[in-house]
């Protein structure tokens, strides 16, 4: 299941699948709908049988040299298959090609397999944000990768 660029018709299934996986903080759906618009963001998603199985956003603003990875999510039925891995990859991949220096990102502190993830791709914490993912209150750990040419 390669990453391809999100379409218009893919926003109904990523906003179901944004409430499924994050039902406590999902994101509106005009967030997600901007992001998809937005020519400053990277918006991916994968599929198995024309079902939407994972989607990625980074975003890489005009005259910032920091990239941000927003969101990666993957159905549970499909997570441990290397949709997330690949997802991340892509990503890192669009951040590199419009010059970021760094790439940021924020996961959650009780998310072991995320941060294992981001690790083996060079991310390293570098601060906490105490009760960042709200309503649950859960600490969000900020993540760091230098881009080296």
């Amino acid at each position: 299941m390669t990453p391809r660029m999100a379409t218009a018709g893919d926003l109904d299934a990523v906003v179901a699948l944004e409430r499924q996986i994050f039902p406590d903080d999902a994101w509106p759906r005009d967030k997600l709908e901007d992001d998809l618009r937005s020519s400053f963001a990277h918006f991916l998603v994968t599929e198995s049988g024309g079902v939407i199985t994972g989607y990625a956003i980074a975003q890489h603003l005009p005259g910032n040299d920091v990239a941000d990875i927003q969101n990666i999510a993957v159905v549970e039925a499909h997570q441990g298959e290397g949709l997330g891995a690949a997802l991340l990859d892509a990503l890192l991949s669009w951040c590199e090609s419009r010059h970021a220096t760094a790439i940021m990102l924020e996961v959650r502190a009780d998310n072991g397999a995320a941060q294992s993830l981001y690790a083996s791709r060079g991310f390293h914490t570098i601060a906490t944000r105490p009760g960042y993912y709200q309503p649950a209150g859960v600490d969000a750990f900020v993540m760091r990768r230098e881009v080296t040419s």
